[in-house]
């Protein structure tokens, strides 16, 4: 018993000097740990990493529309070689109109039959080859969004859609360069082929344009945050306060009834009963009244409101025969003696003007300056 406590403190002893002996972690920053250094790439999945291949074989097939067949007819050889590099067989039904790959023994990568799916759904939502083989890279996913159910009235949803692209492609291709995603739209789909974080953007892009709200608002969220991004210091802080805050302002708000009807408060007791005809005629004692007096009082009536109806009228047309106020008639001001007029000098200035020649020579005067000139040209000879 004595030698086993012995044993028991020994092994106790070496734990605790075996942990003072582990190296202590280095003091870092969480915001080190959490973000990804640049250049990082993740290491490419090699045949040394699964040797003994997969169990099992497993194949996908899609359909394709008959307007695609002429293009997949001449890339089928392109894309079997790409697909042949990674062990994956693919085979093109021309008769059903599908597209089918499925693994061999030699395939080592579990997950290229699932790129290999993404490649011929890609072909089949007219994407090019040249952009679609990229999926077969290990940085590089897709996203293939369905927009044909999110707008039910066709003509919206066609204008819609147009707005994603923009005049001449010009907002996919902003889209594309933030985002650094190929994106293609066709029919009730859109295809994008790029990084994770990209694909997240253009999915948030394209469902909030079918929602009524412009693809430029978010652009220009991307464009900031795109700024935001190269700023080491920034990365670990919320961006919320630089990020723009669009508010929509065509809002149609309900239209509000001229009358309103205000509730009144809930009483249990129930209304008073209003007063019948007869209730109102005994009141006044009109009931009483014989029905040649009762006859008589409503022609009165008639009457007096006839007479209210005409004099009303005869003061209406009264009204254009009544003079308009005149104003008052203002007296001339009398001129200052400063500003008076000095008429001695205004008789200088005519007669001045008078004697000066004004206007064209007349024929006597014309005749006389004609020969005056003949004369000064003989005495120069």
């Amino acid at each position: 018993m004595a030698s086993s406590k012995q044993d028991g403190q020994a092994t106790a002893s070496r734990k605790s000097e075996f942990r003072s002996q582990k190296p202590k972690p280095e003091s870092r920053d969480e915001s080190e740990l959490l973000t990804v250094p640049d250049g990082w790439k993740e290491p490419a999945f090699s045949k040394e990493d699964n040797p003994r291949g997969l169990l099992e074989e497993s194949s996908f097939a899609t359909l394709f529309p008959k307007y695609r067949e002429a293009y997949l007819k001449e890339c089928w050889p392109l894309v079997q070689k790409a697909l042949s590099e990674h062990h994956v067989n693919a085979t093109l039904d021309l008769i059903e109109g599908s597209m089918t790959v499925c693994t061999t023994k030699k395939t080592f990568d579990p997950y290229i039959i699932i790129r290999a799916r993404d490649l011929i759904k890609l072909l089949a939502r007219s994407v090019s080859f040249e952009q679609a083989v990229r999926i077969l890279q290990d940085d590089v996913a897709c996203d293939i969004i369905k927009i044909g159910s999110l707008v039910r009235n066709k003509e919206r949803f066609v204008k819609r859609r147009q707005r994603l692209i923009g005049p001449k492609g010009s907002t996919l291709k902003a889209l594309e360069l933030l985002t650094n995603c190929y994106i293609m739209v066709q029919g009730n789909t859109v295809s994008a082929i790029g990084p994770f974080s990209g694909l997240k953007e253009v999915r948030k892009v394209v469902l909030d344009t079918m929602k009524n709200i412009h693809p430029i608002y978010n652009i220009k969220t991307l464009m900031i945050k795109r700024e935001l991004a190269k700023d080491s210091e920034l990365r670990s802080q919320s961006w919320e306060r630089f990020l723009p805050q669009f508010k929509h302002k065509n809002v149609n708000k309900r239209k509000e009834p001229k009358k309103k009807t205000v509730k009144k408060e809930y009483t249990p007791f129930p209304p008073p009963q209003p007063e019948s005809q007869i209730d109102k005629e005994l009141a006044t004692g009109e009931y009483f009244l014989k029905a040649s007096q009762k006859k008589r009082q409503k022609m009165e009536a008639i009457k007096a409101k006839q007479a209210e109806a005409l004099s009303r009228r005869q003061e209406e047309r009264n009204k254009a025969f009544i003079p308009p106020k005149e104003k008052p008639v203002v007296k001339p001001k009398e001129a200052s003696p400063e500003t008076k007029i000095d008429v001695a000098a205004i008789k200088e200035k005519v007669k001045k003007a008078k004697s000066k020649k004004l206007g064209a020579l007349t024929a006597e005067e014309v005749k006389l300056k004609m020969e005056a000139d003949e004369k000064k040209k003989k005495k120069k000879k």
